[in-house]
């Protein structure tokens, strides 16, 4: 008996396992990710993201079967310059790259350098999905209009932001955050988040200090943007506290395709697939 997970999640959580704070190994991450696919809740995650530098030191070489049609998303950690490297890697080992995630500058840079080269490699791999990790600061909204240009031309290309992290700049405010999202929606540009997310609903992290953004929340936020929603009131879905209020507006579109966020990706599964189940998003199912 297996519990269909609805439309509006499907594929919400990317299996980021060998990233912390899991920093699983990778044969335990590969054999996890299997486990994953074939469990009752499987439509909710998306692919096992892998660092360029895993890959090209090897650590994936024997785990997959060529047949098994393995699927990964390649995370950009060497730089954009080198992912062609690493991609030139996955052939022989039977796997497929569904997407390339890369920061394109760091905290204060100008981003379009590192964005020219991205949308390059973006028209070299063809149908592979780009997503380009923009600070939250200098040349951002620049940054926006080159990639959105890029999608008006046909590439797959689009935007990824960090949403946490070891510092308390990583974390963006709600209203930071919310300009970011009505600014993608006004581009109809799809994007990605990363890090911060552990949790449904926005709380306290009582070892760090740190606030942390809710998943729902950004999924109750993401939603009230694409139906014509101004920065404040987005702002104010993303710091809310009360789950209540966020998880009966992600409820009324439990049917509906998830508009603009792409997903993000988790260290764990289990934690956002508890939340939801708690929340009574996803219902319970068992495997047989």
């Amino acid at each position: 008996m297996s519990t269909q997970v609805p439309r509006l999640l499907a594929g919400l959580v990317d299996d980021a396992a060998v990233f912390p704070p899991g920093s699983a190994a990778p044969p335990d991450a590969v054999a996890d990710h299997r486990r994953h696919r074939a469990a009752w809740y499987a439509d909710l995650v998306g692919p096992l993201l892998l660092p360029a530098s895993l890959i090209e030191a090897g650590e994936l070489s024997g785990l997959v079967d060529p047949a098994e049609a393995f699927v990964i998303g390649l995370i950009g950690d060497t730089g954009v310059a080198r992912l062609p490297v690493a991609l030139s890697f996955l052939a022989p080992d039977g796997v497929t790259a569904r997407q390339v995630e890369a920061p394109v500058a760091k905290r204060g840079e100008d981003p379009q350098p590192g964005l020219a080269e991205l949308i390059k490699l973006a028209e070299q791999r063809g149908g592979t999905a780009v997503y380009a990790e923009i600070p939250l600061t200098f040349g951002l909204m620049g940054a926006l209009d080159t990639i959105a240009d890029a999608r008006a031309g046909g590439l797959p290309v689009a935007a990824k932001f960090r949403t946490g992290g070891l510092a308390a700049e990583l974390f963006p405010t709600p209203v930071e955050l919310a300009a970011v999202i009505c600014a993608c929606r006004d581009r109809e540009l799809p994007f990605k988040l990363t890090a911060g997310l552990h949790h449904a609903i926005r709380h306290r992290d009582p070892e760090t200090g740190f606030t942390h953004h809710g998943f729902v929340n950004v999924l109750a936020a993401t939603l009230a943007a694409a139906g014509g929603a101004e920065v404040d009131e987005v702002a104010e879905l993303l710091a809310a506290t009360d789950a209540v209020r966020v998880v009966e507006r992600v409820r009324a579109h439990r049917d509906d395709e998830r508009p603009l966020w792409v997903g993000y990706g988790s260290c764990s599964i289990s934690e956002p697939l508890t939340d939801l189940i708690r929340l009574g998003l996803v219902n319970g199912g068992y495997e047989e």
